[in-house]
C-alpha cells in the first residue's frame, strides 16, 4: 500500500527500499523539501544524496545528481563514492604516510600508491546518526574512533544539508577531536546538470571555466608536484 507521503515525492523514492541494517545500525531514506516543491533524498548510509529534484528551464523536474534507488546498491556501488560524505581526508595523501608532531602515520593504500578520501573504510561506508530537524534540514553524526583508518585522535563529525527556499544545498561540517589530527571533510556529489534519463546525456556539450591565477600541478598518481 503507498502511502500519502510517498505519491507527494517527485523524486519517486521509497524509504522502505533504504531501509536495513549495517553493522548494527539502522539505515534509512530522509526528504529535504521547499516552498517551490523541490526536493533533496538522502540516506544515513555514508550521507549519499541519491536525488535533487530542480526545475529545468521549462519548469520540467529532473533529478541532477548521480545515485542509486536503494540502499543495496549504494552499498555495492562500483563508484564507491558517488555522491557520498567524504572523511577523514578528502583526496590523496602521498604512498599513505603523513607526519604530525614529529611522528609518522602510515593509512592503507587504496590508490595505487596513495590513500585516497580517508582509507579503505572511510565516512563513505559508515552509518551515520540522523536526525530531521524540519522539512528543509537535516543532521547527521558519526564518531571516528581513535586510529580508525590509520588516523589520530578520536573525532566526533557533525554535517547539516539544508535545502532553502531559494533552492540552495547547503552542507555545513563541524568537528572537534581530542587530539592534534589531520582532517578535511567534503561532499563528493556527481553531478549530471542535463538530469538522468536513460541514457543519461554525456558531458561533451558542457563547458567550465575557472577564473584562476595559477593551478596546482600534479604527477602522474595526482599528487602535487609542489611547482606552479
Amino acid at each position: 500500500m503507498v502511502n500519502a507521503e510517498e505519491t507527494q515525492r517527485v523524486c519517486g523514492l521509497k524509504k522502505e527500499d533504504f531501509q536495513t541494517t549495517v553493522n548494527g545500525k539502522k539505515t534509512d531514506l530522509y526528504i529535504l523539501r521547499n516552498k517551490e516543491g523541490n526536493e533533496v533524498a538522502i540516506t544515513n548510509y555514508g550521507g549519499a544524496i541519491v536525488a535533487i529534484m530542480v526545475p529545468d528551464r521549462k519548469g520540467n523536474l529532473a533529478n541532477i545528481i548521480q545515485g542509486h534507488d536503494n540502499i543495496q546498491d549504494v552499498i555495492d556501488s562500483p563508484e564507491p563514492y558517488l555522491s557520498t560524505l567524504i572523511g577523514r581526508y578528502g583526496n590523496r595523501i602521498a604512498k599513505g604516510r603523513f607526519q604530525l608532531k614529529g611522528k609518522v602515520y602510515s593509512l592503507p593504500i587504496n590508490n595505487g600508491p596513495n590513500s585516497l578520501h580517508g582509507g579503505k573504510n572511510g565516512f563513505n561506508t559508515k552509518v551515520w546518526d540522523a536526525t530531521q530537524i524540519n522539512e528543509h534540514a537535516i543532521v547527521l553524526k558519526y564518531t571516528s574512533p581513535y586510529g580508525e583508518e590509520g588516523f589520530t585522535g578520536e573525532l566526533d563529525v557533525w554535517v547539516a544539508y539544508t535545502l532553502t527556499d531559494n533552492n540552495e544545498l547547503i552542507i555545513k561540517y563541524s568537528a572537534k577531536t581530542n587530539k592534534k589530527t589531520i582532517i578535511n571533510l567534503t561532499h563528493h556529489g556527481f553531478f549530471s546538470l542535463a538530469g538522468l534519463a536513460n541514457p543519461t546525456p554525456p558531458i561533451d556539450d558542457l563547458e567550465c571555466q575557472i577564473n584562476a591565477d595559477f593551478f596546482l600541478p600534479i604527477d602522474e598518481t595526482s599528487i602535487p608536484t609542489g611547482r606552479f
